[in-house]
């Protein structure tokens, strides 16, 4: 396996775990909505550390597109 392909496979996989981090947010969300309090100052289960590990997550997926095509961030 190429460099190019390692980086994009971390990247699909860091996308789908994104992906499935949405999909149980939406969940919990309609099984009886989240307040403000929850998302920002949960202190156990899904919403823990939700935002922290949704956003390294996200960097890191911008960094890898960047290795990829051999761009600056």
């Amino acid at each position: 396996m190429s460099d190019v392909e390692a980086l994009k496979a971390e990247k699909e996989k860091l996308i789908n775990e994104m992906l499935e981090l949405q999909k149980k947010f939406i969940e919990r969300e309609h099984d009886g909505g989240i307040s403000g309090k929850d998302y920002w100052a949960s202190k156990d289960g899904l919403l823990k550390d939700y935002r922290q590990v949704y956003m390294e997550k996200a960097m890191r997926v911008v960094e890898l597109s960047h290795q990829i095509v051999g761009s600056e961030p």
